[in-house]
């Protein structure tokens, strides 16, 4: 997928946890895009965020309060990106469709967003994403871009328009 990343590019060449961890973590208590990306970008497991995730179990989704939460908890410093995509840090994507029609109320959008990783290095820009674990969790912005969202929005929001934006860009750094 796109060309060869050298481990000394990135501090965390892959996400430092496989297929199967994500799998058994989604079983055992529900992990998905939230967690996948918080522990991707500060190189942690999903097993070492999950005391940070308040009440996810319950919900099963990480809205940005939620998520600020667990940086605070993490001891991770932050600032709202300046950047499209931050040099280490955190998106929020809000996919778009007749959920973001005018009108429509602010928390029907909420269920039709996804959080991804970024990170820049001397190969550029590269996003991570829970659905790519079968490649290591991340891949280059076009390809994200290109390939993947379009499988994402025909897998699981057929209702989509094809269209997408940032709600929150973090960047973040661990303490």
């Amino acid at each position: 997928m796109g060309q060869a990343v050298s481990p000394g590019d990135f501090l965390h060449p892959i996400a430092p946890f496989t297929l199967a961890d994500t799998e058994a973590a989604s079983e055992a208590w529900g992990a998905n895009c939230g967690p996948g990306a918080l522990a991707a970008v500060l190189g942690l497991t999903l097993e070492q965020v999950r005391p940070h995730l308040g009440d996810f179990e319950r919900k099963h989704y990480t809205n940005p309060t939620l998520m600020l939460a667990a940086l605070h908890s993490l001891e991770v410093t932050w600032c709202n990106s300046p950047n499209d995509w931050p040099d280490s840090g955190l998106i929020r994507v809000q996919w778009e469709g007749p959920w973001t029609a005018p009108g429509v109320p602010i928390r029907a959008r909420y269920r039709q967003t996804h959080w991804i990783g970024s990170r820049r290095g001397e190969a550029g820009i590269e996003v991570f994403d829970i659905n790519c674990m079968c490649v290591g969790g991340w891949v280059r912005l076009a390809e994200w871009r290109d390939q993947v969202v379009p499988w994402l929005l025909r897998e699981c929001h057929p209702k989509a328009d094809g269209r997408w934006h940032t709600t929150h860009r973090l960047e973040v750094a661990r303490a």
